[in-house]
């Protein structure tokens, strides 16, 4: 009889493939690698929020306003499920930019009881006004990188974004 048949039926079960078993390693050894990430990333979202001014728009508000300019006019919903928020929440968002100005909401082209949202010229206008700040912000931080530094930060997007796609 061979090794892997004498574990085979007891009360442990089967014993893991090794695949399974690599693949479980490699979770836990990536746990401390995830735990830097959230921590990191979280730090400068935090840096990057307090460095606007109280009552701005919040990070929730931006998002949605982003997504509409680059994708155009979309219904609540869609938009809801795109932020992976639930309705009430995008409820309240929407609320909050439509009060400012930011976003239009319209009636459904073809089933007028649904409305449409889209972003305005004042919309688009605090978009590009809070990325420049924001993006002024980062720049004066990584020019303090080296050279090098700052070419490993450039080859890490890609996989960042691929990160944030499987989340």
């Amino acid at each position: 009889m061979d090794v892997e048949q004498v574990g085979a039926g007891t009360a442990a079960g089967p014993p893991e493939s090794t695949e399974s078993q690599e693949s479980h390693e490699a979770s836990e050894g990536t746990a401390p690698l995830a735990s830097d990430l959230r921590v990191a990333v979280a730090r400068i979202t935090r840096r990057l929020r307090q460095s606007h001014a109280v009552g701005d728009v919040s990070l929730s508000g931006m998002s949605v306003l982003a997504r509409l300019a680059a994708d155009g006019p979309d219904s609540p919903g869609s938009l809801a499920e795109l932020e992976r928020v639930r309705p009430q929440a995008m409820a309240a968002t929407l609320a909050a930019l439509e009060q400012r100005g930011l976003v239009l909401r319209s009636p459904h082209a073809v089933d007028r009881r649904r409305s449409v949202v889209a972003v305005t010229a004042a919309g688009r206008d605090m978009l590009a006004a809070r990325r420049t700040e924001s993006v002024r912000r980062l720049a004066d931080a990584i020019a303090e990188f080296t050279p090098r530094e700052q070419r490993t930060l450039a080859a890490a997007l890609p996989l960042l974004d691929r990160l944030a796609e499987r989340l």
